[in-house]
């Protein structure tokens, strides 16, 4: 989670009559009476005048904050030539984390925000003029701007001319959207042309959470190969409907891409590893209550961290994270399997979901950063790491950025870091509480040994509903054995159930 320590007061400028206003016009609009029941006087025509004033407020907000925006990027870039910085490879960087940073939003949102509204204000004047004054929503603006970022500034004003000659303003968000196009392709077809072959060149894949304990896995394709993904999957899951299957075709395609992907002979068949910070009767019991952590996605329910180790016939893995009873907080793990770098770096990931930790960014997590850089000594313990995407690991070594430990997660408060921007601006970022403790059941569990509790666990498993029931029990391990020694030593790396 994060917090801004940043505002109208916490840098110089507090007393700047535009924040002034604004702040004056936040607390008005703040205090308007929120009726959505319809108790007071207002009836539906007043209703409608008061949206469409609301719409028109958006569009100036959103002319305003872009020009903000362009002129707080021209002094960031007029201060370091100022101060001998001429390379224009230099000259800006920081500036969209710190825009990020103030709109709280991901550093990548705040570098395309930026040219957005460079674009806008910069080489197309008339349109800007529309959403200033209301006539034209934010996103028909952002759609001239990204149908118009292959043209050169002439180009895109010309282009301009011809939207406003056009009555863009009269026109729908679709409409509006392919008439921007179908006039930049006319004005230089070679370009438009060349920007679908270079588009090409970006093609990616990504993975990101949806509610339910689902997840949307998504590829940027050329369109030829997308076509031809999709109508494979489509024949396949016909061939399956017409020999007769309980799955439906969206499921069978589903599956089906799974499949193919990994290399499994079924879906559900992953190879499993979940750090589970839970106790471990709530794992084996039904009835408890809690989360459970999957890393890279976010808490899930007991009962579905459950179904996914018995559904699946890959490889499971298990470690012991360790939390502090009352807040949750992790403060060690179990070194049974070695990965990211050791132990320090794993536990590092799991605290943070490997992602960046930066405010509002939520790129998936590439370094971990020392946040008291090691070469003045700082320590590598996860009280001085954080995981970090590239740009967020690069951009505060630069002049004026700032990152410190205000809480070392170990006590009660989790794990804080404070970010401040070249501007003196500050915003905090908490790690998350890792898991819920659920409802307090039996302690006997929790007052056995390691190699006991792990015994304990795995016969409670087998006699779940819907386990297999050849799920083989662990080897026994005796005080002294050659095998406890070796754990004992560490030679010993990761405990694995063997396949069923």
């Amino acid at each position: 989670m994060w917090s801004s320590e940043g505002g109208p007061g916490a840098a110089p400028g507090g007393a700047d009559p535009v924040v002034a206003v604004l702040g004056s016009v936040l607390e008005a609009l703040a205090g308007l009476p929120s009726d959505p029941g319809g108790a007071t006087d207002a009836g539906p025509a007043v209703r409608i005048d008061r949206i469409a004033l609301f719409e028109r407020l958006r569009a100036v907000v959103a002319a305003g904050h872009g020009a903000e925006i362009v002129g707080f990027a021209r002094a960031a870039v007029e201060e370091r030539i100022a101060a001998g910085d001429l390379d224009p490879r230099t000259a800006e960087r920081g500036i969209a984390d710190q825009v990020a940073l103030a709109c709280r939003i991901s550093p990548s949102a705040g570098s395309r925000r930026l040219g957005s509204a460079r674009a806008l204000h910069l080489d197309l004047p008339r349109v800007c003029a529309l959403l200033r004054a209301g006539r034209i929503s934010e996103e028909v603006a952002e759609h001239v701007v990204s149908e118009t970022r292959h043209l050169h500034r002439e180009a895109r004003r010309s282009v301009d001319e011809q939207l406003a000659g056009a009555g863009i303003d009269e026109l729908g968000r679709r409409a509006a959207a392919a008439l921007a196009r179908r006039l930049a392709y006319e004005c230089d077809p070679a370009a438009y042309v060349t920007r679908g072959r270079t588009a090409r060149n970006d093609r990616r894949v990504g993975l990101r959470p949806a509610p339910d304990t689902m997840a949307v896995l998504s590829a940027y394709l050329p369109v030829e190969q997308g076509v031809a993904c999709l109508a494979a999957l489509r024949r396949h899951a016909d061939a399956v409907v017409g020999t007769g299957s309980d799955r439906n075709r969206d499921q069978i395609m589903a599956d089906t891409l799974v499949e193919r992907l990994t290399g499994q002979a079924r879906a559900a068949d992953v190879n499993v590893e979940l750090g589970i910070v839970i106790g471990v009767d709530q794992l084996v019991d039904p009835d408890a209550g809690g989360t459970a952590e999957i890393v890279g996605h976010g808490p899930v329910p007991v009962g579905i961290a459950r179904d996914i180790l018995a559904g699946t016939q890959g490889r499971r893995w298990w470690r012991r994270l360790f939390a502090r009873p009352a807040g949750g907080l992790l403060v060690g793990a179990d070194p049974r399997r070695r990965y990211f770098g050791g132990v320090p770096a794993a536990l590092v990931r799991i605290r943070d979901d490997d992602r960046c930790r930066d405010p509002y960014c939520d790129a998936p997590g590439r370094h971990i950063d020392h946040i008291v850089p090691a070469r003045r000594g700082g320590p590598t313990t996860p009280a001085n790491g954080r995981t970090v995407c590239v740009r967020g690991n690069l951009v505060r070594e630069l002049p004026g950025w700032s990152v410190e430990v205000l809480a070392d997660g170990l006590g009660d408060t989790p794990h804080t870091v404070r970010t401040t921007t070249p501007t003196g601006h500050t915003y905090l970022s908490r790690a998350r509480r890792t898991g819920s403790p659920g409802p307090r059941r039996r302690a006997g569990p929790r007052l056995l040994g390691g190699c006991a509790r792990r015994r304990w666990s795995m016969w409670r498993l087998r006699r779940l509903p819907g386990r297999p029931r050849r799920l083989p029990a662990p080897p026994a391990r005796r005080r002294g054995s050659p095998g406890g020694a070796r754990r004992r030593t560490g030679r010993v790396r990761r405990r694995r159930v063997p396949r069923i």
